[in-house]
C-alpha cells in the first residue's frame, strides 16, 4: 500500500507541476498559486464540514500550518530559480528535497534493507537525470543554486510535515484544509506586496477574463496538489518514510512524460535514461 499511494503521489504532483508550468506561461506565478489554492480551500472546506473533520482539531495541526507556510516560499523560490536558469540544472536539483523526509525516516530508526538502499540510490539518480541536467553551457548563477536548494529543502520539509499532521482520514482532510488556508495567507501576502512594488497580478493579455477562463485548469492544479499531499501522508503512515519519500519524488519523470505526450517535447537521451533508472529503482524499492 505504501508503494501504491506513493506512486499515486508522484503521478498527481507530476501532473500538477505540468499544469502549473503551462499556466505560469500566461498568468503570473503568484496568481496561479493563490487562485489554485483558493479552489482547493473551497472544496476541502466542504469535505471537512461533511465528514465532521473539525472534531479532529488538535496540536498536530501546527504541522499543517508549518507546511502551509513553507510551501509557497519553496514554490516561489523554485520559480525564481527557473527564471534565472538554466532550467536544465535547476529542475533536477529541485528534486533533492527528497533527502529531507528520507533523513527524517533514518533518524527515527528506519533501516531499509540492501535492495531498498540500492533502490533509493538508483531512483534518486534517475530523478535527477529525468530533469535533463545540462552538463555544458552557460555557468549557473550562485543565486539560482541557492534559491533551488532553498526550494528543494522546502519541498522536502512539506513532505515531512504533512505526514505528521494527522493520524486519521478525517483528520487528514482538516490538516490539508489548514495547510491550504495558510498557503493562501502566505501567497496572498506575497502577491499584495509584489503588486505594491509594481508587479502585475493579472496577465497583460486577457486580464481577469483569462483567469476566469483558466479556472478549470487552476482547479485541477490545486486539487491535484492537495490529493498528492493526502496520498503521500497515507503512504508515509502505512510504511517506511524512506520508501514513501523516494517513490513520491518520481514526479519529474511524470512531468517530462506529460510534456512529451501533450506538448510533443522530445525527451533528451539523459531524460530517457533517468526515467529508466527511476523505474528500476521503483521496482527495487517495492520488492526489497
Amino acid at each position: 500500500m505504501t508503494a501504491l499511494f506513493a506512486l499515486a503521489t508522484s503521478l498527481l504532483w507530476g501532473l500538477a507541476d505540468f499544469g502549473g508550468g503551462l499556466l505560469t506561461r500566461r498568468i503570473p506565478a503568484l496568481t496561479v498559486v493563490v487562485a489554485s489554492q483558493s479552489v482547493a480551500v473551497v472544496v476541502l472546506g466542504a469535505v471537512v464540514v461533511a465528514t465532521g473533520g473539525w472534531h479532529e482539531a488538535g496540536p498536530q495541526l501546527w504541522f499543517a500550518v508549518a507546511a502551509g507556510a513553507v510551501g509557497p516560499v519553496a514554490m516561489l523560490s523554485f520559480y525564481k530559480a527557473l527564471a534565472l536558469g538554466p532550467m536544465g540544472v535547476v529542475s533536477p536539483l529541485g528534486s533533492l528535497g527528497v533527502a529531507v523526509p528520507v533523513g527524517v525516516g533514518l533518524v527515527l530508526g528506519e533501516r531499509p534493507g540492501f535492495l531498498q538502499f540500492a533502490g533509493i540510490a538508483v531512483a534518486v539518480v534517475g530523478i535527477l537525470l529525468a530533469g535533463g541536467p545540462e552538463f555544458r553551457g552557460a555557468a549557473v548563477r550562485r543565486q539560482a543554486i541557492l534559491l533551488t536548494l532553498l526550494a528543494a529543502f522546502g519541498f522536502g520539509a512539506v513532505m515531512a510535515l504533512i505526514s505528521e499532521a494527522s493520524t486519521t482520514v478525517t483528520g487528514l482532510f482538516l490538516a490539508l484544509f489548514v495547510q491550504r488556508v495558510t498557503n493562501i495567507a502566505v501567497g496572498g501576502s506575497a502577491l499584495y506586496i509584489s503588486v505594491r512594488r509594481g508587479a502585475r497580478a493579472l496577465p497583460e493579455d486577457g486580464g481577469l477574463r483569462l483567469v476566469r477562463l483558466s479556472l478549470p485548469a487552476l482547479a485541477f492544479v490545486g486539487l491535484a496538489d492537495v490529493a498528492a499531499n493526502g496520498t503521500y501522508s497515507i503512504a508515509a503512515q502505512q510504511g517506511p518514510v524512506t520508501m514513501a519519500a523516494v517513490l513520491a519524488s518520481l514526479y519529474p519523470v511524470v512531468t517530462a512524460l506529460a510534456a512529451r505526450g501533450v506538448l510533443k517535447e522530445r525527451l533528451r537521451v539523459v531524460q530517457a535514461a533517468g526515467a529508466g533508472l527511476a523505474l528500476v529503482g521503483t521496482v527495487l524499492l517495492a520488492t526489497g
